[in-house]
């Protein structure tokens, strides 16, 4: 199938879960994960209606920008090294990887505004994954006051891969739990409104869950090499 097919099963899904949760639709973005397609594939994506995409290496960020005449709302939802700052910060509206204070502390000082960022948690515990300890994460909101270009827009993860629905599902509510203390602090840099979790593979349990924006790459856009 192409995109726009591609796009409309998943649209589909995405209802079926929202209707299964008592949730709207609408809550739910959908941001194409072009790292692995060409600029091409990804101008395909824009022309079938989707408006978010997501980048997790400013090289491909970059590549796609210089040679997309649309102008998308970039997610940044890779691995964010504090040296690579400079390059993206005028390109992303929002940042999916925040996860130490250095970070932060670049992002604020390259940034003329606030930016929209989230917290990556590492809500399964496992340790090939990125992020903070769900039990470090309040305390690191906290920290984050002092940097004025820094607003905490969510939290992200990543579940693991598994054939366990259960053990995805708790993964996912850790997060959902994680977000309702947040949010219960009233905190003026956290409004925490979102939710990333959820991939090709997963992202109808997370909606189920609660998620907000679901990161879809290969089930949307497919798998291709990326010219550069």
């Amino acid at each position: 199938m192409n995109v726009r097919e591609n796009l409309e099963v998943i649209q589909s899904q995405i209802a079926d879960a929202c209707k299964k949760a008592g949730r709207n639709p609408e809550e739910v973005k959908i941001i194409a994960v072009t790292k692995y397609v060409s600029p091409e594939r990804a101008k395909e994506a824009i022309n079938a209606g989707v408006t978010h995409l997501g980048e997790n290496r400013d090289e491909g960020l970059l590549h796609k920008i210089r040679h997309l005449e649309d102008k998308p709302v970039w997610h940044f939802i890779g691995t964010l090294q504090t040296r690579k700052v400079k390059n993206i910060i005028e390109h992303v509206t929002y940042i999916h990887s925040l996860d130490r204070l250095s970070l932060a502390k670049e992002i604020n000082k390259r940034s003329d505004s606030k930016v929209s960022c989230l917290i990556q948690v590492n809500a399964s515990g496992e340790e090939s994954k990125h992020g903070l300890r769900p039990a470090e994460v309040i305390g690191f909101v906290q920290d984050l006051k002092q940097f004025n270009n820094i607003q905490i827009s969510g939290l992200m993860t990543m579940a693991p891969f598994t054939e366990d629905q259960q053990v995805i599902r708790d993964c996912f509510r850790t997060l959902k739990s994680l977000q309702a203390e947040l949010q219960s602090l009233q905190l003026e840099n956290a409004p925490c409104d979102e939710l990333s979790m959820g991939m090709s593979n997963d992202f109808q349990i997370a909606v189920e869950e609660g998620s907000t924006m679901v990161r879809i790459g290969t089930a949307l856009v497919g798998n291709e090499s990326e010219v550069q």
